[in-house]
């Protein structure tokens, strides 16, 4: 397989993992910092917001791992590299959410 699926996978992983904080915090009907606050990331955005933003992320994960390539669940090397784009997002989120103060 060529390394640019890898790399979509990847980034697929990210955007699939960066769906979940902003999907559920949008339907439990929080805030929550999003790129579109003022300033991007940091600023709370509303509810709505956020849950347009999770499954726009869902979107963009499902055309990075499924229509670029040939995913296969039982891949060990393609399934680590979405896995791997998942633990990166989140440790990237855990840092940068974790700073943010709410009010």
């Amino acid at each position: 397989m060529a390394w640019y699926v890898y790399v979509s996978y990847f980034f697929g992983g990210a955007f699939l993992g960066n769906v979940v904080p902003h999907f559920v915090n949008g339907v439990s009907g929080r805030k929550f910092p999003s790129p579109f606050g003022k300033p991007p990331g940091r600023a709370l955005s509303s509810p709505l917001i956020n849950v347009l933003w999770g499954n726009f992320n869902l979107l963009i994960a499902y055309f990075l791992i499924f229509r670029v390539g040939n995913f296969d669940i039982r891949q060990l090397a393609q399934v680590g590299m979405v896995g791997l784009g998942i633990l990166f997002i989140s440790v990237q989120l855990a840092i940068v959410f974790g700073s943010v103060k709410h009010s």
